[in-house]
C-alpha cells in the first residue's frame, strides 16, 4: 500500500464514518439490551468481520478498485466500524466487577461469533461472484 496524503484522508474518511457507525450501533444496542452486557461491541466485531470478509471476497473477485478506495473502505469504514480495542476494555470491565463468567462467555461469543461471521462474508462473496 503506497503511503500518501490522499490515503491518509481516505482513511480518515472513512475511519470516520466507520466510528460514526459504530456509535450509532451499540448506542442502539444499549437502548435495545440495557448496560448490563457490551452486547454493540459484540454485535459491531460480529457484523464487522462478516462486512470485511463481504468485502474482500467482492473485491477479489468481482469489483476491481484502486488502493485508495479498498484502504478507504476496508481499512478507514470497516477499521473504523469493529472495536477490537473496546472489546478489550469490556472484557476487563467485566472481569473487575467480578462478572468473571459474563466476561469468558464475551470472550468467546465475540470471538467465536466473528470467525463464523468472517467465513460466512468470504463465502457469500465466492458465491454470488466466482465466475
Amino acid at each position: 500500500m503506497t503511503f500518501s496524503l490522499s490515503m491518509v484522508a481516505a482513511v480518515a474518511a472513512g475511519g470516520a464514518l466507520g466510528a460514526a457507525a459504530r456509535f450509532a450501533t451499540t448506542t442502539l444496542a444499549v437502548r435495545l439490551f440495557g448496560h448490563g452486557f457490551p452486547w454493540g461491541t459484540m454485535i459491531v466485531n460480529t457484523a464487522g468481520s462478516f462486512l470485511i470478509g463481504l468485502m474482500i471476497a467482492v473485491m477479489a473477485l468481482k469489483w476491481q478498485v484502486g488502493e485508495q478506495v479498498r484502504a478507504f473502505l476496508v481499512t478507514g469504514i470497516l477499521g473504523g466500524f469493529t472495536t477490537f480495542s473496546a472489546f478489550a476494555l469490556d472484557v476487563a470491565t467485566l472481569y473487575e466487577r467480578k462478572a468473571v463468567l459474563a466476561a469468558f462467555s464475551y470472550v468467546a461469543g465475540s470471538v467465536g461469533l466473528s470467525l463464523i461471521a468472517i467465513f460466512a462474508g468470504l463465502a457469500l462473496g465466492r458465491l454470488l461472484f466466482s465466475p
